[in-house]
């Protein structure tokens, strides 16, 4: 334990040198620090009570991780730099400002909570004023988060780059200072995720403003760091990474870690890089409520552990320096008291959620486009065309907009602009665009999908709107952690507190003769079961303009999927429908009419329904309806039961294999809600349950062709 300096002032700045003893904490950020310490150890005891008794449903404890939260808390500045937490950060919290009383509402589930209106467990923090964004339970996952803001950060510095906000996004973003920084904190077990090995390669790469606090109490629940770090140090691991600053520290000790978290906090600000720094702290009680450590701890180790309680510690060294008397410390200890038992009182009588306010804010409040405006009749553009001259015209009118991916920038170079044509992408799509708007709002990312998602979401959060790219929908599979559990749901979990505006473009689909099973996949079903992502797949160059302007303006997540094979097709060009040419998201389109049956589909699978139906008008005398969805999440109902209410016969298609697919779940519907206005049972075609082959005969087989549409309308329609 450190030894207390006469020094009068809560110093902030520090002008010391990275690695070096800077600064020392003065008289009264020790005083605040223990006072913060104090109240976060009394709050966790009295939720702990609380559970016992039922009256709150879960609890998860900080004891022992106080003191270099409280450090953090002192240094950082609430309201000017972000947060992205974790959840034993219950004093870093107190200490950034939040009320014990915002603590329990959550505990008690209240609709009250100011920071989840009773949606997320106890020490799901997140306090948009203070700038602590709203985190979720999965370890690790905040590290991209923070980064991508520290990112934004970054870019208002290189280029600079303001970001904006409109009000349905939630919190007005506020201009970027220079001197921002981001902190991110995890235990010693997040380090294992690979987001975390991403994040802080990113950050490095880039010399990011960003602080990661690693909190190591040596266990991931029961499992030892030991076996899960090689070599049981996660900083030593790390000191060879370019420009990161890493400090190693005793946690428990107030002014090692208050010198460690200045120094570290100094560099980030002074825009050396990123920062580590690796402080061990004590776990005093089992990983959670639901958690027995005697069942993997010794009793010695217990007992040893109970010895390493920072309170105790702390406390004797002020005493011991005179600094705290024992009157003090009964005063500040009855003070304490009283304000924990009077925000137990004041949250546990508070109104229990209003269950009528359940589906509020999956989406945002307000729709930006509510009707489709009347397309221009401009140049020929091919579907591919179509999204290039859409992103190009919104770039220009909302400079939030950013543009990163594998390979989408012209090139990684900015001086080779000039030099070579330039790449654009693997299918060409963003060509040009790095070259018209330079290299700070088009760029390469490295191939890390989560990392390309998770860093979205930290620059959505900042006011920009990030339009990222996932090169193949083959490979989203490892961002599909961050879509699931951090983009679609941030809206709803912190009851519009957040959101992450942002389009993920995504090319999809087979019919390439030699995709095979890496380049041809579908799986667009899997995404539109995410709460909160809206799912969209045009078939055609207008559908596929009017849909993107839609998307950047939705303010909400989208996954714009874009059919590869419809790409350079001549049946999807269509005339450029003009800059202010848009189609509500939702809205599906009557692609061919006709009266004798429906056909309901989407992307590659319209026009195979449209050569389908010409065949059957000529070979049968039919007359087929084809619908073209067009979004999938969430999808026209209204235009599917005209539909079937019309013709009474419907024949659902899609390129998704036919068990378990986006098709499935309509013909389920139907089935449910429509079954009086059916004449004929629903009629599926779809994928074979199999991989996407090489050879062109067997895609053929697996995939829908034109001659199974034929065959299944014309069963239809005959039964």
């Amino acid at each position: 334990m450190g030894k207390l300096r006469n020094v009068d002032t809560g110093a902030r700045d520090s002008t010391s040198a990275p690695g070096t003893m800077g600064l020392e904490p003065g008289r009264s950020a020790l005083f605040n620090m223990f006072r913060q310490a104090l109240l976060s150890r009394r709050l966790d005891e009295a939720q702990a009570r609380l559970r016992k008794q039922g009256k709150v449903f879960f609890h998860i404890s900080g004891a022992g991780h106080e003191i270099v939260q409280a450090a953090a808390a002192e240094v950082l500045r609430p309201g000017h730099d972000w947060f992205y937490l974790y959840y034993r950060d219950r004093c870093l919290n107190l200490g950034l400002g939040v009320p014990p009383v915002d603590l329990l509402l959550q505990a008690f589930g209240k609709q009250r909570d100011p920071m989840t209106g009773g949606r997320q467990m106890p020490s799901h923090f997140g306090t948009p004023e203070l700038r602590i964004v709203n985190q979720s339970s999965a370890t690790g996952s905040q590290f991209l988060h923070a980064v991508g803001t520290a990112e934004g950060i970054w870019l208002a510095g290189q280029g600079g780059l303001q970001p904006r906000r409109d009000e349905a996004d939630g919190v007005e973003a506020q201009r970027v200072e220079r001197d921002e920084i981001v902190l991110t904190t995890g235990g010693d077990g997040a380090t294992s995720e690979g987001e975390f090995y991403e994040a802080v390669s990113t950050a490095c790469l880039r010399r990011l403003p960003v602080l990661f606090l690693i909190e190591d109490n040596a266990y991931a629940i029961s499992v030892p760091v030991q076996y899960q770090t090689p070599g049981g140090n996660i900083s030593r691991l790390f000191r060879a990474f370019p420009d990161l600053h890493v400090d190693e520290v005793d946690g428990l000790d107030p002014i090692e870690s208050f010198c460690a978290i200045e120094n570290a906090a100094t560099y980030v600000r002074k825009g050396r890089g990123p920062a580590l720094v690796h402080a061990h702290v004590a776990r005093l009680v089992p990983h959670s409520d639901a958690d027995d450590d005697r069942l993997y701890r010794s009793s010695e180790e217990l007992e040893k552990n109970q010895l390493r309680d920072p309170l105790l510690q702390f406390e004797s060294l002020l005493l011991d320096e005179g600094h705290l008397s024992p009157g003090d410390l009964r005063d500040m200890t009855r003070e304490v008291d009283l304000e924990v038992a009077q925000a137990v009182e004041i949250a546990e009588v508070g109104p229990d959620p209003d269950t009528k306010l359940v589906k509020h804010f999956l989406f945002a409040p307000e729709t930006a486009v509510i009707e489709e405006t009347k397309p221009a009749a401009g140049v020929p553009l091919t579907l591919i065309e179509g999204i290039r001259k859409t992103l190009e015209v919104e770039m220009e009118r909302d400079e939030r907009i950013l543009l990163f991916g594998e390979d989408v920038a012209d090139v990684s170079h900015p001086e080779l602009l000039g030099k070579v044509r330039g790449k654009g992408g693997v299918f060409r799509a963003t060509r040009g665009l790095q070259r018209k708007f330079g290299p700070e709002r088009v760029f390469n990312t490295p191939i890390a999908e989560a990392a390309i998602v998770g860093r979205a979401l930290g620059l959505a959060i900042r006011g920009f709107l990030p339009v990222a790219e996932i090169q193949f929908f083959d490979y989203i599979w490892p961002a599909m952690h961050q879509l699931r559990n951090e983009v679609s749901v941030m809206r709803w979990r912190s009851f519009n507190n957040f959101s992450t505006p942002m389009v993920l473009r995504v090319p999809i689909g087979g019919y390439l003769r030699g995709g095979s099973i890496y380049h041809s996949q579908s799986g667009e079903s899997i995404f539109c079961s995410c709460p909160g992502l809206r799912v969209v797949m045009p078939s055609n160059a207008r559908d596929a303009a009017g849909l993107l302007r839609s998307a950047l303006r939705s303010h909400d997540p989208v996954l714009f999927l874009e059919h590869k094979h419809l790409y350079r097709q001549k049946y999807a060009s269509a005339p450029d429908p003009g800059p202010e040419y848009v189609i509500p998201l939702g809205c599906a389109r009557t692609a061919r009419e006709g009266s004798d049956l429906t056909v309901i589909t989407y992307g590659a699978l319209v026009e195979k329904s449209l050569r389908a139906a010409d065949q059957v008008a000529d070979d049968e005398g039919l007359d087929v309806e084809v619908i073209d969805l067009r979004s999938l999440q969430p999808y026209d109902w209204d235009a599917i039961r005209s539909a079937v209410e019309r013709t009474n016969r419907v024949l659902v298609a899609a390129e998704e294999a036919k068990s378990h697919g986006f098709g499935a779940e309509i013909a389920a519907r139907i089935a449910q809600e429509l079954f009086a206005y059916l004449d004929a049972p629903i009629s599926r075609v779809g994928a074979l349950e199999l991989p996407v082959a090489y050879a062109p005969s067997l895609e053929a087989v697996t995939l829908p062709q034109e001659s199974d549409l034929v065959a299944a309308m014309i069963e239809l329609a005959r039964y």
